[in-house]
């Protein structure tokens, strides 16, 4: 998946991945990582998401990393914030504090060059965007980075599965037995929930959601 793909489809304004509210999963099943208030949490290849100001008004701060600019430009707008924006490293870092007093740190980039020292200690991660935007060929390199770029922090992760014959992705079909591939020798999995979506994948076939919890052993 090439830089070019995601500038193009932001550019273009063909985000059809981009949901008009809060994922209704992630209001549903967000407890089950029993983070206190003032947690921090990653959201890998953000976007403009409106989980962002759903976890903000919840009481937890929130980091982030996206390719597109034009995103989060439209992410502080829709917040109503005006951010400080600074180079790091290879990254330009978007950050402010929104009205509910949380700090909110986006950083403009690729995800495979963020290191750990610049993305900063995190709580947990939620992936909904991020594993199912990548071919399969990238999603091993993409699991292991993210593993590390976080400490092995737990995750809540959304993925789609359905016929992958049908079409060609993103976002892509993950299966339980894919997500055990990249995760189970670190953590252990909780499915949480498996949902058939109402309208289909795109409107045209049938797929379902599953909600994963990832955690460390006890």
């Amino acid at each position: 998946m090439q830089h070019d793909f995601w500038h193009d489809r932001w550019q273009t304004n063909q985000i059809g991945f981009h949901l008009p509210e809060a994922n209704p999963l992630l209001v549903k099943h967000f407890s089950a990582l029993q983070l206190k208030q003032g947690a921090r949490v990653f959201l890998p290849l953000c976007g403009k998401t409106l989980d962002i100001g759903w976890l903000l008004a919840q009481g937890y701060c929130v980091a982030g990393v996206e390719l597109s600019p034009i995103a989060i430009e439209e992410l502080f707008k829709s917040l109503n914030l005006t951010p400080t924006i600074t180079k790091t490293g290879e990254h330009t870092h978007y950050s402010a504090t929104s009205i509910y007093n949380h700090s909110i740190d986006i950083f403009v980039g690729d995800i495979f060059k963020l290191t750990p020292m610049i993305l900063g200690h995190v709580d947990a991660v939620y992936d909904r965007a991020a594993l199912v935007a990548l071919p399969r060929e990238m999603r091993n390199a993409y699991s292991a980075h993210l593993m590390a770029l976080t400490q092995h922090a737990p995750q809540l992760l959304i993925c789609f599965e359905y016929d992958q014959s049908l079409h060609a992705g993103p976002p892509f079909s993950i299966s339980a037995d894919e997500v055990g591939q990249h995760y189970q020798q670190t953590y252990t999995l909780n499915l949480l929930a498996s949902e058939t979506m109402a309208d289909g994948l795109k409107g045209k076939f049938m797929a379902k959601e599953h909600v994963w919890l990832l955690k460390n052993p006890s």
